[in-house]
């Protein structure tokens, strides 16, 4: 028999969702474990562009619009909040984003854009082309019409999840890398814990872990449909987005360009700085979206795509330094919208699935999840998230 532990909670998966939700629970004076099955914050958090657009991408995202303008809000005292707990930058941003568009009825397409996003109590402004250029230099001369989100922001993912994850450990999260949840435990209609496999870093061997919890946190993203005993099914699949990082002396850009075809976003401090012996800018550009499966691989295919949008936003980027390519795997629903809320099982709460938004819906995904345990009510409706709407569905299998 493994050995036994127990906690007040245990969260299943330590990316940026897992790791707010811990923080959180630990502020509230829960004794809380947080397990990951590899390095904590390595996969769809870590291979983010770190975009916080609340903009839908399809009709499919609108009813998720009212979420991530809830959570943007929450994001500068957010981000205030993990930068002092952990004494680390998470490189948030809050310039906007001005949205490119190319193709020959790029007018009629800025038009419902614009349309759109006031249905939608989105302040998005059409741009001039001389304005765009003003705002960005490096557009390109393909451009046909633009539009500023002033709204929006980015924030260096990669250096947000680390400082989440530092924090939750400074309130007394207990961090458990390398520990795969295999199943959930239950009595009846209750969860009553997790069983994990420990893997010691750099070895073969692999120990089993029994985990007691008062609850249990599902927040493993696109593995979340391999552990067994969730009640309903967490029917996630991954979605392969590829991702490339470049570096440039000879562009800069202070806000994100995006557009049908990709999207650039600045990394580090505020660009605009054209003088010779300005340091370089680093900026990442991407992304597929491709049905992988749990195949994580760089292709050529996918690199062309990515660059090839780059090079319509910014022709002078021709000659930029690449200095990364990397890819992850967003965790996907069949509806596209996140699983959020308490499952069939007593004392289990899901929050997986976010998709291409984790980032952004951290600060709305941790308040909700800690509200719920600690209260059993939450303040904002969630019920087009449930758990529930997937009762029916076949269970996925656990390979």
């Amino acid at each position: 028999m493994p050995a036994m532990r127990s906690y007040d909670v245990v969260v299943v998966g330590a990316g940026i969702i897992g790791g707010a939700v811990a923080l959180r629970l630990a502020q509230h004076g829960l004794r809380v474990a947080l397990l990951d099955r590899q390095d904590p914050g390595r996969e769809a958090s870590w291979a983010a562009a770190g975009m916080l657009s609340p903009a839908p991408d399809t009709p499919a995202d609108i009813p998720l619009v009212p979420f991530c303008r809830a959570s943007l809000a929450l994001y500068p005292d957010f981000v205030a909040e993990i930068e002092e707990i952990s004494g680390q930058n998470t490189g948030y941003r809050r310039e906007g984003t001005l949205e490119a568009l190319f193709s020959g009825d790029a007018e009629r397409k800025l038009s419902t854009l614009i349309a759109l996003h006031h249905g939608l109590g989105l302040p998005t402004e059409p741009l001039p082309l001389d304005e765009a250029r003003k705002l960005e230099p490096a557009l390109g001369p393909e451009l046909r019409a633009a539009a500023l989100l002033p709204f929006e922001g980015s924030v260096d993912n990669r250096a947000l999840t680390d400082a989440v994850l530092a924090a939750a450990v400074a309130n007394g999260v207990e961090l458990f890398p390398h520990t795969g949840v295999t199943r959930l435990t239950s009595e009846g209609a209750r969860c009553t814990g997790v069983i994990a496999k420990h893997v010691a870093e750099g070895q073969g061997n692999a120990g089993e872990l029994a985990i007691a919890a008062g609850n249990v946190v599902l927040a493993a993203g696109a593995y979340s449909a391999k552990i067994a005993g969730v009640l309903p099914p967490s029917p996630t699949r991954p979605v392969r987005g590829q991702m490339v990082a470049l570096r440039s002396a000879d562009v800069r850009l202070r806000r994100v360009l995006r557009s049908e075809r990709g999207y650039l976003v600045p990394r580090d401090a505020v660009g605009g700085d054209l003088r010779k012996d300005a340091a370089p800018q680093l900026m990442v550009a991407g992304s597929t979206l491709e049905d992988a499966d749990f195949e994580k691989r760089v292709t050529p295919g996918g690199l062309e795509r990515i660059l090839s949008a780059v090079l319509e936003f910014a022709p002078a980027l021709s000659g930029a330094e690449i200095v990364e390519t990397w890819c992850g795997l967003r965790p996907d629903t069949p509806d596209h919208l996140p699983i959020l809320g308490p499952g069939e099982l007593d004392n289990l709460t899901i929050a997986t699935g976010h998709y291409r938004n984790g980032i952004l819906l951290a600060p709305i995904t941790a308040k909700l999840v800690t509200q719920w345990i600690t209260e059993r009510h939450v303040y904002m409706d969630w019920e087009i998230f449930s758990p529930l709407r997937f009762a029916h569905a076949p269970a996925p299998e656990n390979t």
